[in-house]
């Protein structure tokens, strides 16, 4: 025979647990150079700019 449990986990115990593996939702920046929405600590997607410097290459066509 398997183990099992000794005594039930109450529902608050078993939502506790589980409340700190959450999702959460990632914070936006604007960029200083374009106004677009951007990660932090990342380049820009709309301009390619990151701390003043352009970083990467942005293309103008949309994948569909």
């Amino acid at each position: 025979m398997t183990p099992l449990p000794k005594k039930k986990h109450a529902k608050s115990r078993t939502r506790t647990r589980k409340a700190a593996i959450s999702l959460r939702l990632p914070s936006l920046v604007t960029c200083p150079n374009c106004q677009g929405l951007r990660f932090p600590h990342r380049a820009c997607p709309n301009c390619g700019y990151y701390k003043g410097n352009k970083s990467a290459k942005v293309s103008d066509e949309k994948k569909e």
